[in-house]
């Protein structure tokens, strides 16, 4: 998730006008400078070499187009606005001894997503945080212990990636992953639609929308997860702080509010055309408002969220499918159901969800190394939230100021990725969305984008 203000947080000035690219300039340059570096450094002789630098720069910009917006509130996306991120990270690792794992990873980001990034439940950005920047900020995105058991059974060969080693762990081993990182590095990563940086856009898509996962508003968390990987089978737990406040940029520290989550992961069909079905399970226990509470049927007026806080318990469980047809083609399932009497906490208002996709290579037969992707989509939130948006509630990335027609937000998202060399990619992004922040007097808005990434 790169992820606007929360409730009770305040909001801060909403970056409509598009972005002016020189504002970025320099930090695309400087990430094309670590690219060329990166590109020069020797290849590495040995799989056992105990020290690994990687790193990646990511220009995105986005638009909406002119829709229907008879009205709109302070969490509204609005018409004919454009907005553009940039970041560029290195990813730092040491094997520091066999199967024991040290990574830390410094970023610069600058820029906005569209009107702040508010205005839709399944927000179209994932390259865009929920707190944006004028100039490049430098913070640290991870900071981790990673640790395999020596294990039994048939040794598997782990790759080599952005966080990763490239090294041979057991078929049946415990893992453990501490420090500063991603609850969904670990929680609900497919495989074909997680990654914004290569594939969809989405927040609905590229995580499953009702996943109200421990974050910062910058989408990272402090915790620790615990995985016991047996051949085809992968049982996984963790616990992790929650923000002070609803989707606030500070964690409360010593899991004084905190998640903890339960996953189990099948794996099927081994062969050329894998499958996988993960079941994903949370439970958010931290001082949060019960909507209900919120609402005054008198003055029709709501609560400032703030106001009514109380220690509550927010569950909500997800379960993903996907499996590929054939080494072109691949299909996923996402769909998800989560307590809709409290505001969310940390992700966004989506309270039942369904996500289909596909995802391809080969599209044409001289593209080889391009990949693909269509999904389609349908957001739902409780009665309960419906009610408190009515009266003009706002919520973590919506609140139009009313909202007399809701109804379920509904889109598609299709792009395809143009492999550029063997390290940089081009996109183009389109997305359709019905019922923006579930309200049928807005939209339906089309939202196009271009993204360029290089990864080494």
């Amino acid at each position: 998730m790169r992820l606007t203000s929360p409730i009770g947080f305040g909001n801060q000035a909403l970056h409509h006008a598009t972005w002016p690219l020189t504002r970025s300039l320099g930090l695309v340059l400087l990430g094309l400078l670590l690219a060329a570096l990166l590109a020069a450094l020797p290849p590495r002789a040995h799989a056992d070499e105990d020290f690994l630098v990687h790193g990646q720069l990511t220009y995105s910009e986005q638009e909406t187009d002119g829709f229907h917006s008879p009205y709109a509130g302070a969490n509204s996306l609005l018409p004919a606005k454009g907005a553009e991120t940039v970041d560029a990270t290195l990813s730092l690792g040491w094997l520091l001894a066999p199967r024991t794992e040290l990574w830390l990873a410094p970023e610069l980001d600058q820029g906005f997503g569209l009107s702040n990034s508010l205005g839709l439940a399944g927000f179209a950005s994932g390259e865009a945080y929920k707190v944006g920047h004028k100039r490049p900020a430098l913070r640290s995105t991870r900071m981790l212990l990673r640790w395999n058991s020596a294990g039994s059974g048939d040794a598997q060969e782990q790759s080599d990636g952005l966080a990763s080693f490239k090294q041979s762990v057991s078929a049946h081993r415990w893992e453990i992953t501490l420090g500063k990182f991603s609850v969904v590095d670990v929680f609900d990563n497919s495989q074909y639609a997680h990654d914004p940086r290569n594939d969809f856009l989405n927040w609905s898509v590229m995580d499953s929308g009702t996943f109200d996962y421990a974050a910062d508003a910058y989408g990272y968390s402090v915790g620790m997860s615990i995985e016991r990987i047996d051949g085809d089978v992968t049982q996984r737990v963790g616990v992790f702080d929650l923000s002070n406040i609803p989707n606030s940029p500070h964690l409360t520290a010593g899991l004084k509010q905190f998640e903890v989550l339960a996953e189990s992961e099948w794996r099927f069909d081994t062969s050329d055309n894998p499958g996988r079905l993960w079941v994903t399970g949370f439970m958010n226990r931290a001082h949060m408002a019960k909507l209900a509470d919120l609402l005054n049927p008198m003055t029709q007026v709501v609560a400032d969220p703030a106001s009514a806080r109380q220690l509550h318990d927010r569950f909500g469980i997800s379960a993903g499918l996907e499996k590929a047809v054939n080494p072109n083609l691949a299909v996923f399932v996402k769909a998800g159901h989560a307590d809709g009497r409290f505001e969310v906490y940390e992700f966004t208002e989506i309270d039942r969800t369904l996500a289909l996709g596909l995802t391809g290579t080969a599209l044409f037969p001289a593209r080889a190394a391009d990949h693909w992707g269509l999904s389609v989509v349908r957001n739902q939130i409780s009665a309960e939230r419906i009610a408190y948006l009515q009266q003009g509630g706002l919520g973590i990335l919506i609140g139009d100021g009313r909202l007399p027609h809701p109804g379920p937000e509904q889109l598609a998202e299709a792009f395809y990725n143009v492999a550029v060399g063997a390290h940089w990619f081009v996109t183009g992004d389109v997305q359709y969305v019905v019922n923006p922040a579930y309200n049928r007097d807005r939209g339906p808005v089309t939202l196009w984008a271009v993204r360029v990434h290089g990864q080494f």
